[in-house]
């Protein structure tokens, strides 16, 4: 994961998109370089996030970043529109050649910090066969920084977004960033949807990770590949090379 600094249009712009593009594509080659087969953008400094539609500042600056990383990387790109804007996601991928898009919350609802944000699989399926057949959308189950509805469980959760909502694979992470993963609810969403790839979307590191891709076809990484888990910070090479490392072993 890239986490970008916060964008033009949001509070803690600090008012150079050429710098905000400088770190992104840094953090993009040192991945690179590291052996990381993806990655993905988020526009991660631009809480407080909206609930679902971003301002056009926002998808416009996200479209510029995503191709300015792509020019300086052959690795395949994943965007992310927090908190919840699939569609604007999915425009920046048809407009950059991304192949991949993260969507926090596709069917159903959770309560978050932003209020309640609702899913829009419907939309979004209607509007990826319009624009971007081939980009692959991976969802969020029970996603972190957030609470499920009361009665509804995980297992549900996940056969919903696996049949009925069009998820191309699902993404299981613990309560917050950097914080790991429920070992009981990653064998139950692998129970519920034994055939879908699942991701592990938070606290994956180094001495987890053989754990970890014992269950899961591959995770989401970003707070352990930095000094500290300061996930303000660049991204560490040794960090990320160790991280490779450990991974293919």
């Amino acid at each position: 994961m890239i986490h970008l600094d916060p964008l033009p249009g949001s509070p803690r712009f600090g008012g150079s998109i050429t710098a905000i593009i400088e770190r992104a594509t840094v953090d993009a080659r040192t991945l690179d370089e590291a052996g990381f087969d993806a990655v993905m953008i988020e526009n991660f400094g631009d809480s407080p996030f909206f609930p679902d539609r971003v301002p056009p500042v926002t998808t416009a600056s996200m479209t510029r970043v995503v191709g300015e990383v792509a020019a300086v990387t052959d690795l395949p790109i994943g965007v992310n529109v927090l908190r919840n804007d699939a569609e604007a996601a999915l425009a920046v991928a048809a407009a950059t050649g991304a192949t991949m898009i993260r969507v926090n919350v596709l069917s159903g609802m959770m309560f978050t910090d932003q209020g309640v944000v609702t899913g829009r699989a419907a939309e979004l399926a209607r509007l990826r066969r319009e624009i971007a057949p081939g980009v692959s959308v991976l969802a969020d189950v029970f996603v972190k920084h957030a609470t499920p509805p009361a009665g509804l469980t995980i297992e549900q959760a996940t056969i919903d977004l696996w049949e009925r909502a069009g998820a191309d694979g699902i993404i299981v992470s613990g309560p917050g960033t950097g914080r790991p993963v429920s070992t009981a609810e990653l064998s139950s969403v692998k129970r519920a949807a034994p055939d879908a790839p699942i991701l592990i979307g938070s606290g994956s590191d180094e001495s987890n990770i053989s754990g970890l891709l014992s269950v899961a076809s591959g995770v989401i990484v970003g707070s352990s590949l930095k000094r500290g888990g300061d996930v303000h910070a660049p991204v560490d090479a040794a960090l990320a090379a160790g991280f490779v490392s450990a991974a293919r072993r």
